[in-house]
């Protein structure tokens, strides 16, 4: 086993069956200009993907927030608190009232 593996290690590696163009070195193989778009492409879309997930997770984040602020006023007792300024009763902003949960009252006006 141990000759085997000597013989291996200083016998030559066999020349690649499809060679190259006579002038040309494996140094000079390159994959051009297709193959530096595509390249340039994945990494621009990589980008603009964690752009994007970073501001979905801030967005998932700062509404998470609020929601912890609005229970947080509204368990300390304070009604309508938590809602915002055209979601209060009594303020005249649309919105506001029975008639933003669907209770039009006795239908005079």
């Amino acid at each position: 086993m141990h000759s085997l593996l000597i013989s291996l290690a200083t016998s030559p590696a066999p020349e690649p069956s499809p060679s190259l163009r006579p002038g040309l070195d494996l140094d000079q193989v390159t994959p051009g200009l297709l193959g530096f778009l595509l390249t340039a492409f994945i990494v621009v879309l990589t980008a603009v993907l964690i752009v994007d997930m970073v501001r979905r997770i801030r967005r998932v984040r700062y509404r998470a927030q609020v929601e912890e602020e609005r229970g947080v006023t509204e368990d300390a007792g304070v009604p309508g608190a938590g809602l915002p300024e055209a979601g209060r009763p009594g303020t005249g902003l649309p919105g506001a009232g029975p008639e933003a949960k669907g209770d039009a009252g006795s239908g005079k006006r």
